[in-house]
């Protein structure tokens, strides 16, 4: 039987249901699972969708995604590879009456992960947009109830036509370097005496790099924050100047800078500190200015 193409009103629910099943996907994935996200329809409220929940994992191998395709197997998804996209791989679940659909990039695939986002937050922020889309899915799916591939069809000129605007106006900043901590943060003993990267760190610099960096812990008072870290590896590379800091503990949240780290920012750009951008919530882009958390420096 062919898939029943169904488009409903948006539900509440439906980020509920991402954040269950994304618990049972980062289990399967373990350390391979750098982000999860919530994409496609579901993810924009307010907009009508087919009620299958998509999700985007970014990951630091495709090859180690592949090694526990029976583990999502068990699960109940099928693990279909790329499925017409390079470098991808794809899941469905649910057989005719599909509840889900991961879509699997490795971290570095910036082109197909910056393209998802960045369609999703153009459909949360753009309210015309989101009703005509709503409108033409509705009825699409009264046309094409019984057949998916003219579904699709039928939504491909309207999803190119807004990937435009939506790329250009897209600030992937915050994700690219959420993306770049993440990719360098899991837990590592050194020495009997030092361990690292429980927590890890990203910073943008004035030219549009970002560089990252992990804690090191000692036994002593010889560590050092992974903001720090971030910031020694950009001057490394010859650049002092921040313009973004995010940094990220073991459960992926985003996580304010210490006083230490603050103090270091202000002594290294004392006319300019307060500009600095610090993330304090990554899921919903909550950032502030250094100055606004630090706003009576010592000197």
């Amino acid at each position: 039987m062919s898939q029943h193409v169904v488009v409903t009103e948006y539900d509440p629910l439906w980020e509920e249901k991402y954040k269950s099943e994304a618990c049972l996907i980062k289990g399967i994935l373990a350390d391979n699972c750098i982000a999860l996200y919530h994409i496609g329809s579901t993810s924009v409220k307010g907009l009508a969708a087919k009620p299958i929940i998509d999700i985007m994992a970014a990951v630091r191998s495709l090859e180690w995604a592949d090694a526990v395709a029976d583990k999502f197997s068990d699960a109940g998804y099928e693990y279909l590879g790329e499925f017409g996209i390079e470098g991808r791989r794809y899941l469905r679940k649910g057989g005719d009456e599909r509840t889900h659909q991961i879509h699997i990039f490795q971290v570095d695939d910036w082109n197909n992960i910056g393209r998802h986002l960045a369609f999703r937050d153009y459909m949360r922020t753009h309210e015309s947009e989101r009703e005509e889309y709503a409108k033409l899915k509705t009825e699409l799916a009264k046309k094409f109830s019984y057949d998916i591939e003219g579904y699709c069809d039928g939504k491909e000129n309207f999803v190119r036509r807004v990937e435009r605007p939506a790329l250009s106006q897209y600030d992937g900043a915050w994700d690219k370097m959420y993306l770049a901590a993440r990719k360098v943060q899991n837990n590592r003993q050194i020495s009997p005496f030092v361990e690292a990267g429980g927590v890890a760190a990203a910073v943008l610099s004035q030219k549009g790099n970002i560089y990252a960096g992990v804690c090191i812990d000692t036994v002593c008072s010889l560590g050092m924050c992974a903001e720090r870290n971030a910031i020694a590896n950009m001057i490394t590379n010859g650049e002092s100047e921040i313009c973004r800091v995010i940094a990220v503990d073991t459960s992926g949240k985003a996580v304010p800078p210490c006083g230490a780290c603050r103090e270091f920012m202000a002594q290294l750009m004392p006319e300019r500190y307060r500009s600095i951008q610090i993330m304090l919530d990554y899921e919903s882009k909550k950032a502030v200015t250094l100055g606004e958390i630090t706003p009576d420096w010592w000197i």
